[in-house]
């Protein structure tokens, strides 16, 4: 095996490698932000419904409902409503045994601009999708633990990342092969 094989190899090997590498980032980068952006999804429903509800004249604890959800382990929604001080009404939601706090910047940017979305970790290990929109009196957010989005993202990566390496390998693999049935110059020339 001369130098010239193996320089011939690596040259198909990495543009190859190159794109192969960056189809992988790319996927997961999509996949990850679509299944992020997806999660605020309920949260803005419920959101949206309870600011149109109470500026309907629904009082907040109609809104926020009579059922607790434990914010640290369940994966339904809760809901939380504000008066414009960002005092809380009413919430259905508890964390470690007390009403979750939402970020008052998150508050006041949905009063703002009509609408915040944010990945909230209130404590480590807890980490949820929040959305914010104002009402008529105050602000409702509404939240969703991420555990099961986040578990999808990791499997994913670890799919992409099995498949990467299977790829680079398979085209190592190809790039050898090519490069050895690969005229060279001197074998080219004695056909003449």
């Amino acid at each position: 095996m001369d130098g010239s094989f193996v320089r011939r190899g690596v040259a198909l090997l990495l543009p190859a490698a190159v794109a192969l590498t960056v189809a992988a980032f790319v996927t997961v980068a999509a996949v990850q932000q679509d299944l992020r952006i997806g999660a605020n999804d309920l949260p803005q429903q419920l959101a949206e419904d309870g600011a149109r509800a109470l500026d309907g004249g629904a009082s907040p604890a109609s809104v926020a409902g009579a059922g607790t959800v434990p914010v640290e382990t369940s994966l339904a929604p809760f809901l939380a409503v504000y008066d414009t001080t960002g005092t809380l009404l009413a919430t259905d939601g508890s964390l470690d045994g007390g009403p979750p706090t939402i970020p008052a910047g998150v508050l006041q940017a949905a009063k703002a601009t009509g609408r915040d979305s944010v990945t909230w970790q209130p404590r480590p290990g807890v980490r949820v999708a929040v959305v914010a929109v104002p009402w008529q009196g105050g602000t409702v957010a509404s939240g969703r633990s991420l555990r099961v989005v986040e578990s999808r993202i990791d499997a994913i990566q670890a799919l992409v990342l099995a498949g990467w390496l299977a790829g680079l390998v398979v085209l190592a693999g190809v790039s050898a092969v090519a490069a050895w049935i690969w005229p060279t110059s001197r074998s080219a020339g004695s056909d003449a």
